[in-house]
This record gives C-alpha cells, structure tokens and sequence, in this order.
C-alpha cells in the first residue's frame, strides 16, 4: 500500500513562491513570434544515453540539426572526456560549423575545467560559455554542505575566471556569448536565485548590444507548469539590467508538463528555449523541441525550424541515438495521424475532401487533425487505419487513397462491417493490402461462387426507344451457359436474361469510374440490386471495358445474395 502522500511528501508553492502574483500578466498573453532556439541533443541528450554517441555519430547529428536551422548547439561538455573534446576540435578544425551558428558548451565553475574548455574553443567563429553551479536548498546541504554566501561565490569566481580568459585574448577571432544558470532553479528560492543571477551579472556586465544569457532550469519538474510561469515573470520584473539579458528556458518532464512550462514560460516573457528532438534526455527526458515549434506552427507562427521531413529526422535520430520514438509522439510518432475510431474516421474523411474545395482559400481545417501532415512530410495513408473498431467510413477512405477505389456511400455500410469483423477474427488491425484483397475476393474473384461471367456482348438497334441485345456466357456450377436477353441497354438487357434462371430482381443503383488512365486502363462499376423480399446488395465488376466491368458487377452481387 503507498503510504500517505501528505506525510511524506510537502507542496512546491510556500516553499519557492513566497510572494505575491495576483497581478500575474502571462495568462492573458498570446504567443505570436518563435523564440530563439538552442539545441541540447549533443550534450544533455548523448548524456542520457546508455551508450553515448560516438564522434561520428555526433558529427551526423550536428549535421541535421544545421539542417533544421538551429543556430545554437550546445555540442557537448569538453573538459568531461576525450572523445568530447576531440570532437568540439573536429567540428572547429574541418569547418563543420556555419559561420551563422553559435557552438555552446557547458561547464561547471572549477578553474581547471574552464582552462580546458577554452582550449577546446579556439578558432571556433562564435561560442557560448555556459556556466552553471546548482543553488536549490536540497542541494546545498545534502549534496555541498554550504551556505548562500558560498553559492553566491561559486558562482561570481566562476564567471570571472571565463571573464579573465575571453579579456586575456585567449579566443582571437572568436564572438564570445556567456551564459549562467542557477541550475535547480525550479527548486530554488526565487529571491535567491534572482540573488546569484545579478551577481553573475555585475561581473560579466553585459550590455544591449553584448548581451549575456541567464538561463533558469526547470532541471527537476517539482510544480505545475503555471508555477513555473510565476517564477519567470517575477523574476523578469525584478531582475536589473533586463534589456542586456536573454533569458533562456531549460525544462524536463519529470511530471509530463515540459511542454506546457515551456509555453507558458514564455508567455511570461522568457526570450530562449533549450530542448532536445523528441524530449531525449535524463529521467523522463527534455523538454521536446520538435513539439514546441510545431504547436507554434498549427497556430501560424513560423517557428524558425524546418521539420517538413520529420520522418528522415526521425530516422536519423534513432539510428544515432539507438533510441525509439514513441508511436504516439506528438507529431512524430507512428500513430499520432492514425484514427482507428469510426466516428473519428469519418469526420477525417469528409474533412479532407471538404478541404480540396475553394471556399478554404488554403486554411487547414480538418476534425481530430491539428497540422497538415503534409506539412511535415507524412502520407495521408497513414491517417486511417482499420481494425475491429473503425468505421465504414474509414474502410472506405483506405480503399480510395490507396487503390482509387470510390465506393458508393451507400456500399459502405456493406463492406465496412464485414472488413471489421475480419480485423476481429484476426485479432489485430488489418493493412490496406489486407482491406483490397478482401474487397477483390468478397465482390470481384468470388473464389467458390456459383455464377463467374466468362463473355458479355451486346447489339444496339437504333430505335426509338433503343433497344439492346445482349448474351452472356457464364459458368454455373462449372458449366458452361448461354443466356439472351434484350432491354435499353447492355445492363437491362442482361437483367432480363439472367432474370430466368436466377428470379425477378431490379438494379438500383449504379456508378463506375476508371482505375488508371491510358488505352489498357481498367474501370470498374458498381451496382445494388434489390429483390421482391426488399433485401439489397452491392456487387463490383472490373474490366479494361465498362460494359464488361458493368454486368460482372451484376453477377456479382448475384453471387452475394446467395441465388440459386
């Protein structure tokens, strides 16, 4: 049995936000501009790795993210190994980076890692320095047994020993930006991480034109996300020296809400988003970059990124990282543009065809689908898939997108039930291949059926009204017959000689439509038929010509109502 939360665990609110925030301003704000980005893959998410990536590795991922328009990468955490620094020297000494894209790199406030990770900087064009030491209650006395004061030292003997360097010249020819974190600042103390921050900054002393960054973690998610949005925008509202700050966002998931810290953090005015792509990252990962730009993007913000070949980024990520994308990632995972739910399907459905017409004027308005997934470089086939649960509806889109099969409505509640009840027999979902070759042999091959056309031809006579004569020869139980029949067209001339042998029954319904283009294409009919006793059936005929295509489609549906 768990034990009772309340004696064991305490509320995050008295304990970080002893302060007043009635007149909080973020909640009535709207997000209208990207913010600026920085990537942690290399660094936050290769540390999370039971095997971290190798240099080449890394080299493949610094690429794509090039690619996708990030123009901060924190690469890495030089002074940690070999195989970090070696690979900040490669991307420097093989001209890797664009002069457009700043490196970052972390680094604790130890003298000794700093001089090394100087080292690892030189020749780069621009850099970020991130500094950062840990300043939450817990840690300063479970983790370094010290006071505030120390921590605030820390800190200010950090700052200064990078300050020294960059002055010393020890980076020619190199934009240097520097960046601090209170790392814990979720947990921290406001008032004292506002505290540590402007002592970082009365050292640094940045200006507007060289601004500095201060970044404040949500390194361990301990609060609801509007918590979060409080701490920012008070500390926004008091920090000194705002328009020389960039203030910069780093949040995990410990509870599932980095995405919404993040976005309401920005709400309250924060400038700079750190993530990773699809959340990779300790514990329960980073905030997920990829979610963040793309929610900016259904909303018509141009997030700055380019995820419009989502499924190569994808793929990249998951050969270099031996990580797996969840199937129901936001935007990214396998699932996230299926529907299996027949109402759900059906609603997609008639969305996607609505949205063809001009009236939309380019608007993207589909239920149950927030973006295109054209947009990001996903097939329209993936949005329907069938199982026991899905809708006629669904089936019925599946046979279109794929096979350019379009069933009559009418059809659909015909053959949808008997594609569920085949997903159920099998216990699974069924493939688009499995609903077309169920389709073919329910109405078109009738493996085992008693009536298959083997020859249909017909003669018009130019009357008034026209009258056609029609024979066709079918196979009847595996014999051979003959029927003639004559009507005002090929259809009712072959209804009126099948009529003996297998009853009275009139045609209700009919429509074809090519399957292909050229001389050799296809067509393919469809046709209701409906008997004395009221009950109705569909069949389908396909052939390179119509009017054979039309009387299979008869002796289809013949077959499927069972006559004899």
């Amino acid at each position: 049995m768990i034990p009772v939360p309340s004696a064991k665990y305490r509320p995050m609110q008295p304990v970080v936000m002893p302060f007043d925030m009635s007149g909080r301003q973020w909640p009535s704000r709207q997000l209208t501009a990207a913010p600026r980005w920085c990537s942690v893959d290399l660094r936050d998410g290769n540390q999370a790795l039971a095997v971290p990536m190798n240099i080449e590795q890394k080299l493949e991922m610094f690429d794509a993210l090039v690619k996708i328009g990030f123009k901060e990468i924190e690469v890495g955490f030089p002074s940690a190994s070999e195989t970090e620094y070696n690979f900040m020297r490669r991307l420097i000494e093989e001209g890797r980076i664009p002069d457009d894209v700043a490196i970052q790199v972390l680094v604790q406030a130890r003298e000794d890692l700093i001089e090394r990770t100087v080292e690892s900087l030189k020749g780069a064009k621009k850099a970020i320095i991130h500094l950062y030491n840990s300043t939450s209650p817990a840690q300063r006395r479970i983790v370094f047994g010290l006071e505030k004061a120390e921590i605030v030292n820390i800190a200010v003997r950090g700052t200064k020993w990078i300050q020294d360097r960059v002055k010393a010249g020890r980076l020619p020819g190199t934009e240097v930006t520097f960046q601090y974190s209170p790392e814990s600042f979720s947990a921290t103390e406001v008032d004292f991480a506002l505290e540590v921050c402007e002592a970082v900054v009365a050292q640094w002393q940045p200006t507007p034109q060289a601004k500095m960054i201060l970044n404040l973690p949500d390194t361990v998610e301990v609060a609801m996300p509007n918590v979060y949005a409080d701490q920012i925008e008070w500390f926004l509202t008091h920090v000194k020296n705002r328009e020389s700050i960039v203030l910069s966002l780093h949040t995990h998931n410990d509870r599932g809400t980095g995405v919404a810290a993040t976005e309401l953090a920005l709400l309250a005015g924060a400038d700079r988003v750190e993530g990773t792509l699809f959340g990779n990252g300790e514990r329960t990962g980073n905030l997920d970059i990829v979610i963040v730009a793309l929610n900016l993007y259904t909303q018509g913000v141009a997030p700055g990124l380019d995820f419009s070949d989502l499924n190569g980024i994808r793929a990249m990520y998951e050969k270099v990282t031996k990580m797996e994308v969840p199937p129901r990632q936001p935007y990214g995972g396998d699932l996230v543009f299926t529907a299996f739910s027949g109402s759900h399907q059906d609603a997609i459905n008639k969305g996607m065809k609505l949205q063809k017409e001009a009236a939309f004027k380019g608007q993207w308005d589909v239920p149950y689908l927030t973006i295109d997934p054209k947009d990001i470089g996903r097939e329209y086939g993936e949005i329907i898939r069938i199982n026991s649960q899905s809708g006629k509806g669904g089936v019925a889109w599946v046979l279109e997108t794929e096979y350019g099969l379009a069933l009559p409505k009418p059809m659909h509640k015909e053959f949808g039930p008997l594609a569920n009840d085949h997903a159920d027999k099998l216990g699974r979902e069924i493939s688009a291949e499995e609903i077309h070759a169920l389709f073919n042999e329910v109405y078109v091959t009738q493996p085992g059926a008693k009536y298959h056309l083997i020859e249909f031809h017909s003669e018009s006579d130019r009357l008034k009204p026209p009258t056609a004569r029609g024979e066709a020869i079918l196979n009847v139980d595996g014999e051979g017959v003959t029927v003639r029949g004559t009507g005002n067209g090929p259809i009712a001339a072959f209804v009126a000689a099948i009529s003996p042998l297998v009853g009275p029954f009139e045609v209700i319904h009919y429509s074809e439509h090519a399957l292909g283009t050229g001389a050799k294409a296809e067509a393919i009919a469809y046709i209701q038929l409906k008997f004395p006793d009221g009950k109705t059936v569909f069949g389908a005929g396909r052939n390179t010509s119509i009017e054979t295509a039309s009387i299979g489609a008869v002796v289809s549906a013949l077959n499927r109502a069972g006559k004899k």
